[in-house]
């Protein structure tokens, strides 16, 4: 069990979706400095979606690149069940540098509980874990689906830990609406 050492929220905590005072199309977002340089950042979006619409963006995995910012590639590696190997690349540019980082992850798909697992096997971190969450609610006249982004991560000695949380909440945030701006795309054609 890790120990709390900080925690910013950067605007409302992430609650359940069935709480009222969260409008659709709202992102809110928290942040936790945990020891070690690590952080756990957990980004929330509630949308007028069906969940496969959502589900079928985030198993897309060779096509992730296209509609996630600031992704740069991903490959699918190998696929045993419901676990699926992933390479994925980074690219950003930081005070005028581009960086670059590529992680291997390993994913555990659980579509009957919304979930899609993540963790590095191999990577430019120390740590790169997570979990992609959807929830859907009948709200009476419309179907409310809650797409939740968590991620631990912890950067390699002489990372800059203060400039990458920056751009992770701010890419954090961009990734969700990558992933709805697609949904929504595949769901008006269909």
């Amino acid at each position: 069990m890790q120990l709390l050492v900080d925690r910013v929220r950067l605007t409302k905590p992430l609650e359940p979706a069935q709480q009222p005072s969260f409008r659709l199309d709202t992102i809110q977002q928290e942040m936790e400095r945990l020891p070690e340089g690590a952080r756990r950042l957990a980004v929330q979006l509630r949308l007028d979606l069906d969940p496969q619409w959502i589900w079928a963006v985030l198993t897309d995995y060779p096509n992730l690149s296209r509609y996630i910012p600031n992704l740069t590639s991903s490959r699918q590696l190998w696929r045993r069940g419901n676990r699926v190997g992933l390479e994925q690349v980074g690219t950003q540019q930081i005070c005028g540098l581009r960086f670059s980082a590529k992680v291997e992850l390993e994913l555990v798909e659980d579509r009957d509980a919304g979930e899609l697992r993540f963790a590095m096997s191999r990577g430019d971190f120390r740590r790169f874990e997570g979990v992609w969450r959807i929830r859907s609610q009948d709200q009476g006249d419309q179907l409310v689906t809650s797409l939740v982004y968590e991620l631990t991560v912890q950067g390699r000695a002489g990372m800059p830990i203060g400039l990458i949380e920056q751009r992770l909440r701010d890419d954090l945030a961009s990734n969700l609406r990558g992933v709805q701006q697609e949904a929504q795309r595949r769901a008006a054609k269909a």
